[in-house]
């Protein structure tokens, strides 16, 4: 295992003073995957006021749980002190820790057996509970008792599910028994917390592994509204799926970007309470992406999404199934609703909605996408006026003719906007002057 420069020479002050010093975690189980980390993380016997005493550019970022800083080349290196959790009081943290001199000590307390190795060149690899053994097997254990692990901090439950996504691994089944015994412990966890590791677990390459929060218990806690998608059937001609198992396969046929992958999770939401069945035992889900755009909002702000994330989601929500009859002026008029720059991504929305359908007219439903896929590109290179700044005239040139500043100016440009939309050829300077002065007349 070829450690950074930077991190074997911290290896090498902290040994060369007498203390032991590990790579650890995360970035151990990358390398042994043949990944490259994003983070190094170090653990030692050293103490922290020792660590601090031994490099010149420190600071202190957890310093009551043994965690200090070290800068080196503007990259900054977290060194921990070997330490032992105290007692779990509330599901999420320690009453206390303890530092001790025991590497041992410090790995079982670790949540997986993936994530509890260490390495130094001097030592080599230190795997004390078979963690290179259950990487090369594909499995996620917990250390040690499984209810321990997940009663000290509930969001590993999530977080096991959450590297069985990215990993493409299975949960060990005394650690998904123990997820399922304690899912209800999950309420105690921050909404933030959970936002971070479904992000996670939704851009992995397994984001059907979704699938397993729900059977487990646990978007009951944070997410019902998933638990009556994949409750809800779909007595339609076009789909094959539940309501829940439609948007699993959509979203693993969608590109992984978290904008996309999330309004896949949430394209349909709205279906169960939309349904309607017709009395040959078809149902029929009219208005669910407006009313799915509303839901998917609630969703997204108990979750602490941020504002952009959110309005973008929503958006793609509320247009997913929006199918006008495809011409020129109908598709400018889509691109002025969704927005040119969310485009793309609304035409890979249908691509995956459609494919997660059954396969009647499925070759209609593709063509019809491939041609608006085109149309929007010649609007896209004709250079369309697509919002009211790309108008040739301004407020500044209404306010020249003597149109005071305020609601009236608005008023106008979109008026000459909708004739622009309709025509783009009128998008010239002068034409749009003499229309503006007719419309003050």
């Amino acid at each position: 295992m070829n450690l950074p420069a930077d991190v074997q020479n911290i290896i090498n002050v902290l040994e060369s003073n007498g203390h032991e010093a590990y790579a650890v975690g995360g970035c151990v189980r990358d390398c042994i995957l043949g990944k490259i980390p994003h983070d190094w993380d170090i653990t030692t016997s050293a103490l922290p006021e020792q660590v601090k005493a031994l490099f010149s550019r420190t600071f202190d970022t957890g310093i009551e749980h043994g965690t200090v800083t070290v800068l080196m080349h503007g990259i900054g290196y977290e060194v921990t002190t070997y330490r032992v959790d105290g007692k779990y009081e509330d599901g999420r943290h320690p009453k206390e820790v303890t530092f001790t001199a025991s590497l041992e000590e410090d790995l079982k307390r670790r949540d997986f057996t993936i994530n509890a190795m260490a390495y130094n060149d001097s030592k080599g690899l230190v795997d004390l509970f078979g963690g290179k053994q259950d990487l090369d097997s594909g499995i996620i254990r917990a250390v040690g008792n499984p209810t321990e692990r997940f009663t000290e901090d509930a969001l590993r439950m999530l977080r096991a599910l959450r590297f069985s996504a990215q990993l493409g691994f299975e949960i060990e089944h005394a650690t998904y028994q123990a997820i399922k015994e304690l899912a209800p412990t999950l309420e105690r966890i921050s909404a933030e917390r959970i936002q971070v590791e479904m992000v996670k677990l939704v851009t992995s390459p397994h984001p059907e592994k979704i699938r397993d929060v729900y059977e487990t218990g646990l978007t009951k806690i944070f997410f019902p509204e998933f638990d009556n998608m994949m409750e809800c059937e779909q007595v339609n001609k076009h789909h094959m799926y539940t309501v829940g198992e439609h948007t699993i396969v959509a979203m693993g046929l969608a590109p992984a970007d978290k904008v996309i992958r999330l309004t896949m999770m949430l394209h349909d939401i709205a279906k169960p309470v939309c349904k309607t069945t017709e009395e040959n035992g078809q149902n029929h889900f009219k208005m669910h992406p407006v009313k799915g755009a509303e839901m998917a909002r609630l969703v997204l702000r108990r979750l602490k999404f941020d504002n952009d994330t959110t309005d973008r989601v929503c958006n793609l929500v509320k247009n997913h199934d929006d199918r006008p009859e495809i011409n020129q002026r109908n598709v400018r008029r889509m691109i002025i609703r969704v927005g040119q720059e969310n485009f793309n991504d609304l035409l890979e929305v249908k691509k995956a909605d459609c494919l997660a359908q059954s396969m009647y007219h499925r070759e209609e439903k593709l063509a019809y996408i491939e041609e608006l896929e085109r149309v929007f590109g010649e609007i896209v290179a004709a250079g369309d006026c697509l919002k009211i700044k790309d108008l040739k005239i301004n407020g500044k040139d209404l306010i020249e003719m003597g149109v005071p500043q305020g609601q009236r100016i608005g008023e106008v440009l979109k008026t000459i906007f909708d004739a622009v939309v309709e025509n783009p050829s009128l998008n010239e300077r002068e034409t749009l002057l003499t229309m503006a002065r007719d419309m003050l007349q």
